[in-house]
Order: C-alpha cells, then sequence, then structure tokens
C-alpha cells in the first residue's frame, strides 16, 4: 500500500496558463472573512403552516428529479426555515461560511437563536451539517446545540470544530497564526508575487473546510408538519446551521447465525480497544464460512483490520459504529505512514489483494484532523476485488475509499462518506470493472469521486447516481485517465477551488485516455470556481491536456449544467505546452446550459468539439470565448467547434443560436477574464 499523493497534488498548482503572469491582487479583500457575518435577512415570525420545503443541492427536486443518489432522507436548507439568528448572503468568494454551504447560503445563531424546521415528511433522526468557530491558535474547540422535537425532553448535543478549519497552501496547516505560504515558490494570487518571493499575509491565510456534520437520533418519531428547533443556548459559541438531513431509520438488523464479535470479548461500549476481537471474529468465520455480525454499539477500534474472504455486517451505520484515534506510529511503515487509525483494508496488490470482501450496515468514525499524504488512514483501503460495500457511513478518515490496484470487480453503494481530509473515493491504478453508485459524498478536502491510472489504466469503471456537495478543494468527479469508464445520472453541486465540477485531465502522470469516456444524464449545480492560480474561472466541466493529447472518444450527452459560477464547458491545454498537446474528438450533444457567470463554452487550446442540441439560455458573456492555443493565427482560432444543429439559445445575452457567430472559420474572441454575471435562478425546462 502507498500513499503517492503529494506529487500529485504538487502539479495540481503549477504550471499557470499565461494570464497567471500577470496576477493581480484582488482577492485580497475576498475573505479571509469566514468566521465574519454577512449581513442578511433576521426571521423571527411564528412557524409558518407549511412545511420547510425539501430541497435537493439546494434546488426543487423536481429540478434534478432522477439524478443523484436516493438514501432515503430528506434535505431542509436552513435559511428556508423559520429562524432568529442571521440568514448568510449567498456568496461564491473563497474562504467564506457562505461559498462552503449547501446552496451557498446558511444561518448563524448567536446564543439564544434558533432555526426552526417543520418536517415535510416524519423522521426519527436527523443530521445536521455545521461550522462553529476554530480556537485562537487551531485544533478546534466544542459548542452545545439545544434539540427540541416534540414528545421529549430537550437534547443537547455536543458540536466540535476539531475536524475542520484548514489554512494555507497545500499540505495545509491547523494553525491559523501562520502568515507566509507553506509554499512560497508556488504563484499566489492574494499579492501577486511571483514564485519565492517572501511575503507576509494576514493571518488567517487561506482559511477553509470550516463545515462538519453530526447524526442525532431523536427517540421519537416526529410526525410530518410538526417543528424540530435547534437551538444556540447560551454560552454556545456563534453557529452556523447550513442543511439539516432528515430520515426515518429502521430497527437495528439483527444475525443469530454468524460469528458474533461480543463472543470474542469485543466491548459495544468503546471504553476497550475491540481490534483483536475482530481479527478472532474475523479468522473464526473464515474458518467456519459464517459471516461477521457486529452488534449495535461503538467499538474502539484504532488500527486497520485486514480483510480477506469475509462478510461484515453491522446491524445499520445508525446502530453499529466503528471508531478509532489516530494513532502517531513509533517509526515510519514502509510506505510511508507515519500514523494509523481505524479502517478495514485488503491485502496490498503486490501480494495479490483481497477477495470476496463484504461490508455492509456499519459507521466507520475516524479521526483525521490533518493532512498527511503518506499516511494510510483511510476508511478502507488496500486492493479488494470481487468485493462490496454497501451501506456504510463514513466518517472523519482521510480518503473514504482509497482502492491502491490492480483490483476488478469492486462495487460500492446505498453508502454516505462525509468530512474527510482529502478524497471521498478514488479508484487508483488499475481498477477495473468497479462502480460506485447511489452514494452520497459531502465536504471533502479534495476530488469527492477519482479515477486516477497512474502508472496502470483504470478500465470499465462506472459512477452512477451519485451526489457530491461541497467539496472544498478540487472537483467533484475527476478522472485521470483511463479507458472506457462513465459518469452517468449524478448530481454534482458547490465545487469550491481549486477544481471543477466534471474533470477529465491529463495530469499527475496518469495513462492516457483511450477508448471512451462517457458523461451522460449528470446535473451540475453552481459548478466550477475561480481557479486561486490562474486567477480564471473553471468551466463546470473542465477537459485538462497538461501531459498528454487527450484525442479518446468523449461523448457529453444529456447533461444539464446549472447556474454555472463562470463557464459551462472549458477545454484548455498550459501555456507551457500549448504547441504539443490537443483536445480533439469531444462530442456534445442533447445538453442544456442554464445560467453562466460567462461563457458557455472557453476553448484555450488547440483541437475541435462538434455540438448537437445543446441549448443554452442565460448566458453572463458570449457564446464561446475562443483563444485557440494563443498563436492568433488569421485563419481563425486553432480551435474548431463544429455545428451539427440545434443548438438554441434563449434567455440574458443570448438573442439567436449561441454557436452561431463562431461557425467555420472560428472566429477568435479571446477575452481572458469576462466580467462574471450572476445568473438567474434555475427553472424548470420547457420545450
Amino acid at each position: 500500500m502507498t500513499g503517492p499523493l503529494p506529487a500529485r497534488r504538487r502539479a495540481r498548482l503549477a504550471s499557470p496558463v499565461p494570464s497567471a503572469r500577470r496576477l493581480v491582487g484582488g482577492l485580497a479583500a475576498v475573505g479571509l472573512a469566514a468566521g465574519t457575518l454577512v449581513a442578511g435577512a433576521t426571521l423571527a415570525s411564528a412557524a409558518p403552516a407549511a412545511p420547510t420545503p425539501a430541497t435537493r443541492a439546494g434546488l426543487d427536486p423536481a429540478t434534478v428529479a432522477g439524478r443523484g443518489a436516493d438514501l432515503g432522507f430528506t434535505e431542509l436548507e436552513a435559511e428556508n426555515a423559520t429562524t432568529t439568528g442571521t440568514v448568510l448572503a449567498p456568496s461564491r468568494d473563497a474562504y467564506t461560511l457562505a461559498s462552503e454551504a449547501s446552496g451557498r447560503s446558511a444561518v448563524t445563531l448567536a446564543p439564544g437563536q434558533y432555526v426552526e424546521l417543520r418536517l415535510p415528511a416524519a423522521a426519527n433522526a436527523i443530521t445536521v451539517r455545521y461550522s462553529i468557530p476554530d480556537a485562537p491558535a487551531g485544533g478546534g474547540i466544542t459548542s452545545p446545540l439545544v434539540v427540541k422535537a416534540p414528545g421529549g425532553p430537550d437534547r443537547t448535543v455536543t458540536l466540535t470544530s476539531q475536524y475542520s478549519w484548514l489554512y494555507n497552501a497545500y499540505p495545509f496547516s491547523n494553525d491559523p497564526r501562520l502568515t507566509t505560504s507553506i509554499q512560497p515558490d508556488w504563484w499566489t494570487t492574494e499579492c501577486g508575487c511571483v514564485p519565492g518571493t517572501t511575503t507576509t499575509f494576514a493571518a488567517p491565510f487561506r482559511p477553509f473546510h470550516f463545515y462538519d456534520e453530526q447524526r442525532v437520533l431523536l427517540g421519537r418519531t416526529v410526525k410530518a408538519g410538526q417543528t424540530i428547533r435547534l437551538t444556540a443556548p447560551q454560552g454556545a459559541a456563534p453557529t452556523t446551521i447550513d442543511v439539516v438531513d432528515t430520515q426515518v431509520v429502521g430497527a437495528p438488523k439483527v444475525d443469530l447465525v454468524a460469528s458474533n464479535v461480543l463472543l470474542f470479548g469485543a466491548d459495544p461500549t468503546g471504553r476497550r480497544d475491540s481490534a483483536g476481537a475482530f481479527d478472532k471474529a474475523i479468522a473464526f468465520a473464515q474458518k467456519h464460512h459464517l459471516k461477521v455480525y457486529v452488534p449495535p454499539g461503538t467499538y474502539q477500534v484504532n488500527r486497520h483490520v485486514v480483510v480477506d474472504h469475509v462478510t461484515i455486517e453491522g446491524a445499520g451505520s445508525w446502530w453499529t459504529v466503528i471508531k478509532g484515534r489516530e494513532v502517531a506510529l513509533a517509526t515510519p511503515a514502509a510506505d510511508g505512514s507515519v500514523h494509523t487509525g481505524v479502517g478495514f483494508y485488503g491485502k496490498d496488490a503486490s501480494v495479490g489483494g483481497s477477495h470476496d470482501v463484504h461490508l455492509s450496515g456499519f459507521a466507520i468514525e475516524g479521526d483525521v484532523r490533518e493532512r498527511v499524504d503518506t499516511d494510510q488512514v483511510n476508511g478502507i483501503g488496500g486492493a479488494l476485488s470481487d468485493s462490496t460495500v454497501d451501506g456504510l457511513y463514513v466518517h472523519h478518515t482521510k480518503v473514504g475509499v482509497w482502492i491502491d490496484g490492480p483490483a476488478t470487480n469492486l462495487q460500492i453503494r446505498n453508502t454516505q462518506i462525509a468530512d474527510q481530509i482529502a478524497d471521498g473515493v478514488n479508484f487508483h491504478t488499475g481498477v477495473t470493472s468497479s462502480s460506485v453508485r447511489n452514494t452520497f459524498v459531502r465536504n471533502t478536502g479534495d476530488d469527492a469521486l477519482a479515477m486516477w491510472s497512474d502508472k496502470v489504466e483504470d478500465v470499465g469503471n462506472s459512477f452512477d447516481h451519485v451526489t457530491v456537495q461541497t467539496p472544498t478543494l478540487a472537483n467533484a468527479v475527476a478522472f485521470y485517465g483511463g479507458t472506457d469508464n462513465t459518469l452517468s445520472n449524478s448530481l454534482l453541486a458547490d465545487t469550491q477551488r481549486e477544481g471543477s465540477t466534471i474533470h477529465a485531465g491529463s495530469r499527475f502522470g496518469a495513462e492516457a485516455f483511450t477508448g471512451h469516456l462517457w458523461i451522460t444524464d449528470n446535473t451540475t449545480v453552481r459548478g466550477g470556481n475561480l481557479d486561486l492560480n490562474w486567477n480564471i474561472g473553471l468551466g463546470a466541466l473542465w477537459i485538462y491536456a497538461l501531459e498528454r493529447t487527450i484525442d479518446a472518444d468523449i461523448q457529453v450527452t444529456g447533461d444539464h449544467f446549472l447556474d454555472s459560477t463562470y463557464n459551462a464547458l472549458m477545454l484548455v491545454s498550459d501555456y507551457g505546452v500549448k504547441d504539443l498537446y490537443t483536445i480533439s474528438d469531444v462530442h456534445f450533444a442533447h445538453d442544456r446550459v442554464d445560467g453562466t457567470g460567462t461563457s458557455v463554452l472557453s476553448a484555450r487550446v488547440a483541437g475541435s468539439a462538434t455540438f448537437e442540441d445543446v441549448d443554452a439560455r442565460n448566458v453572463g458573456a458570449v457564446g464561446i470565448n475562443s483563444c485557440g492555443s494563443f498563436h492568433f493565427t488569421p485563419a481563425g482560432s486553432e480551435f474548431s467547434v463544429v455545428d451539427l444543429g440545434g443548438n438554441d439559445s434563449s434567455g440574458t445575452n443570448t438573442t439567436g443560436p449561441w454557436l452561431a457567430p463562431w461557425e467555420l472559420p472560428n472566429t477568435i474572441t479571446c477575452d481572458d477574464r469576462p466580467a462574471r454575471v450572476a445568473p438567474p435562478s434555475p427553472t424548470p425546462w420547457i420545450g
């Protein structure tokens, strides 16, 4: 097992396009204001008769019907509820609480203030996504929150910021007091400084990763139409409530014919370490061809549990919790790890990996508070083939599921992954015929879902019916090389910085894209962002030829790009390789673009793409920003836009077909940084 992230992350921030040569200091006033409330509406009226509206990624569910995961919970945005707190004005500026919130708004409560939700459906459990301040020297604080539901006493739960608040440049710091960049040789947009310049910044420098979430069993069923109130009591820290997920949790699952971990000494109170008991239960199950059953309880496990040819079932992820501390190793491990922690790991691929492993019905609660890329402190790791991950909740680990292949036929489904320091799921190095389906990923510190063909290509994998919300860094979904992979029927929202929503990149040493990459019937919401290193806006879909030409068959079909922060679509190479690498054989068909801050398409590379029945409305700038490879030849742009018909337009700044002025010969319309125009909110598409 290896942890090869550092080179990948360093590469993410390298080699800006030419606009970065003329950096400006315009972001200095953006934020460093994450703990500052933006004035907004304050509501103190009595609870309305109508329920708090259910949303998905901050939108009317009808707008995104059939896309994303369905795990049986209802999302209720705090800004849509009754509150005596302060509603944060919507924002997409980096380093702000509003920007990292679902739907780009939330509610901040001072002591004594509340958010009250009238339920649209019955619930006996809630998940509260929140933010509270960091400690002055970092490391987090705790603060109470009172949960009031009908039919029982108030409950006080303890919120924490011990797993939130990162600062500075990659690989980030937990210390808000640092006033110089961890990476002085990197471009720093805030000051417009050149690499190698020693510059002092106001502290905290680049704060982010503000939110966490906590699950709360209510102990009773609250009926539809009744209310749940969340109050910051006297003495509480300022508490920002973003979204509350409500659901009905079923009774715990019982399995009487199994290798029960309690029989081998596991402690369901969490006071004693149960790792050895899990090992014994697994060995007994393997010998007698039984499942391993983990009854309700919280089990302390502070290291990897190695799994092979075994099924481990909990009573349900709300009932069975496997929780561990991060433990410093006396000496670094062979793979470079300096810590260990709770996780279920297959054997290393170099010894054949693990097979026939089936994990279901429990939560993994880690203790990862800092980013150490060499550490193997993932919820699930190693090489797993012919295996399933079903119905897990993975929280506070480095990466939810990181598979170091070669490995094949791993199916991840019906799972939630939240509050990771790095990725949600990464298929790394030769993962084949594997999938992630009906899975919900929120608040990752790097790519939420990725396929990384590092040295060995990933082949024939799929991400389907996944929901990704608020990744604080990098992309919602990323493909780094690979063959015959797909993304379909997914809902991807609110990307934050240095990445996009759907990304295909020839970078990080990845093998080439070959065969096809199909991106079909997905919806991006408030996608793309301002890249802080290039100082340009990225597309909600971003194809990037940095290390190789991209000429595989890329089909983008039936996708909806809603309220894109900058461009809906962006195809780009790096300025240093503009004469080496191109992008071609990209095909857009039957797509809808509803709202862009700038253009429908930004083409900053040589190559070509076809467009058929791509409809756009409410475009903030021009239809196409066509820079090509920056040679600006008399013949026109080096990027060919092929109009196959049916590419219509309507709404703001779009009169006539959005693509028409750029038909062959392709007109050069290179606006380096067009002004961003906030589009109207997405609405149902008619016609």
